[in-house]
């Protein structure tokens, strides 16, 4: 901490969003370009704590004040070896996550916190820039061979880990692309798919193998992967969508959240022309208030939608944190995105009653009413039924838990209560040899979960292989969101 007063003399500022009105004109993400003298100064902000509360905040256990020197000093290859040591992707990360670490940032107690998420992004970048995220293959092979279903965060960071202990490691993929909702349920403009192509450039140069376009459970039975491998990673993600089963559902209009990004994005592979299901001239509304709610949004205006209002059955989020939500917990406090600020309106506290459909059956139209929490459960608010007019209706509630049928069902692994795959604390499931990591197996949560148990499984299955391990073991499965 060459500065002691680093965080007095400046403020938390961070990249500028490229202007409204021209972004949403195209896919690209959506900042300028940070300065680095003021990126500089921004790492300059953090206090290097003697407890420092990040660590407690970031389940990878990133080592933050390192490399937020690191940055300070403009020591970019010592940056990126600190920022690797924990974390496979920050690229993903630094642009994904809701950054945890921030929140719980000793500086946030009475001060902005330090920007430690844009620090990390621009170390990563840098660093790609320049060439220094180069495949680290394995010094020898073990001889033994992992499986690992599905290529989201976690199944990816499973992956690397076990290819670079020395195991010869093949990811599943049932879409024709690697990736799982990094590829096609993030809009572009969230994360530009070149950050994730490159990263799986390195991992195909190490020695991990990917297999698209194979539903494991259907195009290769779960017996034939086990009498294959040695060991089998489940990282199928927790992908099974939320609905709405109130009357009038079944009109045509009415889409799960990935019924609509995922055409969307595949539009910008270059696999369509145009999307199978647009927003354009049409009158939307998102039914959730969450993250996939808002990469909705962004969507639906960069498609040309005619009006956009997001619905949120919980209430308003007060400006800064409440008593009840002290630091350094994750605050539940109001949030402009990217997407929020681009258009469309926001509306909190209300209940979808019914769709209302025309004589062709598509839908018209919403009733939806005012609710209060009374006794820990939501209750309408008498006389405030209000019909909002639609043409497209995106359920954007969140996700219930994996796919059983096929693979989880022919492994025959234990689920618990919530209907997750079942996992004891070596991350092992109730089929010998078959381990989970990620969504599945934690239910619906963030991308830096997922890579922190990802690590984490990786390192069992080398213990399950070898007998020890030298691979990191981050956090115990645990169901905290």
């Amino acid at each position: 901490m060459a500065d002691p007063t680093g965080f007095l003399k400046h403020r938390r500022e961070l990249p500028t969003r490229r202007p409204v009105d021209v972004r949403i004109t195209d896919w690209r993400e959506v900042y300028e370009p940070f300065p680095e003298p003021a990126l500089r100064d921004q790492a300059g902000r953090c206090m290097d704590c003697g407890i420092p509360f990040c660590h407690q905040g970031c389940p990878l256990g990133n080592i933050i004040p390192e490399w937020n020197d690191l940055a300070r000093r403009s020591d970019w290859t010592d940056a990126i070896e600190r920022l690797h040591a924990t974390n496979n992707f920050p690229e993903f990360t630094g642009r994904l996550c809701p950054a945890p670490c921030e929140a719980a940032c000793v500086l946030g107690i009475g001060d902005d916190p330090v920007t430690i998420k844009q620090i990390e992004v621009t170390i990563i970048d840098r660093a790609l820039a320049e060439g220094t995220v180069v495949p680290i293959p394995p010094s020898a092979r073990t001889g033994r061979r992992v499986a690992v279903v599905g290529s989201g965060p976690a199944g990816l960071a499973a992956a690397q880990q076990l290819t670079r202990a020395g195991h010869e490691v093949v990811v599943y993929e049932r879409a024709d692309r690697v990736g799982g909702l990094l590829r096609y349920g993030i809009p572009e403009f969230k994360m530009e798919k070149r950050v994730l192509d490159t990263r799986l450039a390195q991992m195909e140069a190490e020695g991990t193998s990917f297999v698209t376009s194979c539903n494991v459970g259907v195009d290769i039975t779960a017996d034939e992967l086990r009498s294959s491998y040695d060991a089998v990673v489940l990282a199928g993600g927790s992908t099974v969508g939320r609905d709405l089963p109130v009357p009038g559902r079944e009109f045509s209009g009415i889409h799960l959240a990935m019924e609509f990004l995922v055409p969307a994005n595949r539009v910008q592979q270059g696999d369509l022309t145009e999307t199978t299901i647009s927003a354009a001239g049409k009158r939307v509304v998102i039914i959730g208030g969450g993250d996939t709610g808002a990469d909705c949004l962004g969507t639906s205006l960069r498609q040309g939608a005619a009006s956009v209002h997001q619905l949120e059955i919980m209430p308003r989020p007060p400006a800064s944190r409440p008593p009840a939500n002290p630091w350094p917990s994750f605050p539940i406090i109001y949030r402009v995105s990217s997407a929020h600020e681009e258009g469309g309106e926001r509306v909190f506290a209300v209940s979808t009653e019914r769709f209302l459909g025309d004589d062709e059956g598509n839908v018209r139209a919403l009733l939806m009413h005012e609710v209060e929490m009374v006794d820990g459960r939501f209750q309408e608010v008498e006389g405030t039924d209000i019909e909002l007019p639609c043409d497209l209706v995106l359920l954007a509630m969140g996700f219930v838990g994996p796919d059983r049928a096929g693979l989880l069902e022919q492994l025959g692994v234990e689920l618990d209560a919530r209907g997750n795959v079942a996992r004891d604390l070596g991350w092992s499931t109730s089929v010998p040899g078959v381990f989970v990591a990620g969504d599945m197996g934690r239910g619906q949560s963030l991308i830096v979960w997922a890579i922190a148990e990802g690590r984490s499984a990786a390192s069992a299955v080398d213990r399950y292989l070898t007998g020890s391990t030298d691979l990191p073991a981050p956090i115990l499965p645990t169901r905290r969101p």
